[in-house]
């Protein structure tokens, strides 16, 4: 079967049909979208997929609305938006032709289902209504700020402003989606580097990345500081405690804090040393040998001066 259009809604457009048009022209790169309520579109049919539009969900004849009563619910009871229930169905194929590896596109699905997908499904359906300050921020807000103002009565204004709104909507996806991949990555790298620090409390990455996935996963809880290069320097880390907030399992030295260069290396007796953060959470040095030494000089003294 060859899909020759993708059918939608015309008018205002939401958060949800633009992000399932980012999946389903990915996956139908040569077919037309096509923004109408006309009953001859949004009647099913082989050449065609229906979506945020046509009042049913039925997956085997490619139409995928949740307005109607008795719209679909996910097993913990949630509702589905259009881009859920597409993703539902294609969100697979999508990873795939994204060059996503076999190996990592369930994880890949389900991280993006949970973290992206729902929201935009919660917020369409009004289960979600975000607030304070940053409630105008969100994307579903974001997006619909490009469409036209009310008083712009050019012809195929609302047109021109979904296809624009599409190519931003396409970036944040394909972004995020590089971001998950790109842990699983990182997890792979630092899983093995785990293995060669075995006991020492220090661990060595070849290059910045994230790394605090893995350490958890690995049960490494020796583990109190990370050294990798940078462009022009190498770096020493603090590894969080928690996902949220910046409690780390142990700070760089105190004596350290917001000092450069010539002050730092007098501070730390460690020739290089270049760089402490305030906050004690990062340091740099312009060798490997000196970031090192930081490291180790900060592990005796967290050792020494462990946290109540």
């Amino acid at each position: 079967m060859t899909i020759a259009y993708l059918v939608t809604h015309s008018g205002g457009f939401h958060a949800d049909e633009l992000l399932s048009s980012v999946v389903l022209t990915r996956l139908h790169p040569d077919a037309a979208i096509v923004r109408s309520r006309a009953p001859e579109w949004i009647t099913p049919s082989t050449d065609r997929i229906i979506y945020d539009v046509g009042g049913a969900y039925d997956p085997q004849h490619a139409i995928f609305d949740h307005h109607q009563r008795g719209a679909p619910l996910r097993e913990d009871g949630q509702p589905y938006s259009s881009f859920g229930l597409v993703w539902r169905h294609h969100g697979r194929d999508y990873l795939a032709a994204s060059g996503i590896p076999a190996e990592h596109v369930e994880e890949v699905y389900a991280a993006f289902d949970a973290d992206f997908v729902l929201p935009i499904d919660l917020t369409d359906n009004g289960a979600l209504s975000p607030t304070g300050p940053l409630a105008d921020l969100t994307l579903p807000v974001l997006l619909e700020t490009l469409k036209p103002v009310f008083d712009d009565k050019t012809p195929e204004a609302d047109d021109r402003a979904f296809h624009g709104a599409l190519a931003i909507a396409r970036s944040f996806v394909e972004a995020r989606v590089a971001r998950y991949a790109a842990k699983l990555r990182a997890e792979s790298i630092v899983s093995q580097a785990i293995e060669a620090a075995g006991s020492r409390p220090i661990l060595e990455l070849p290059m910045g990345m994230p790394f605090r996935p893995a350490i958890v996963k690995a049960g490494a809880e020796h583990l109190l500081f990370v050294v990798h290069p940078r462009d022009r320097d190498w770096c020493v880390t603090t590894i969080r405690r928690g996902d949220e907030g910046f409690e780390t399992r142990a700070d760089l030295p105190a004596s350290w804090a917001g000092l450069t260069n010539a002050d730092l290396e007098a501070a730390s007796g460690v020739v290089g040393a270049s760089f402490c953060h305030n906050g004690r959470f990062v340091a740099a040095a312009k060798t490997r040998e000196a970031a090192l030494a930081m490291a180790e000089l900060a592990v005796s003294e967290a050792q020494a001066h462990p946290p109540h």
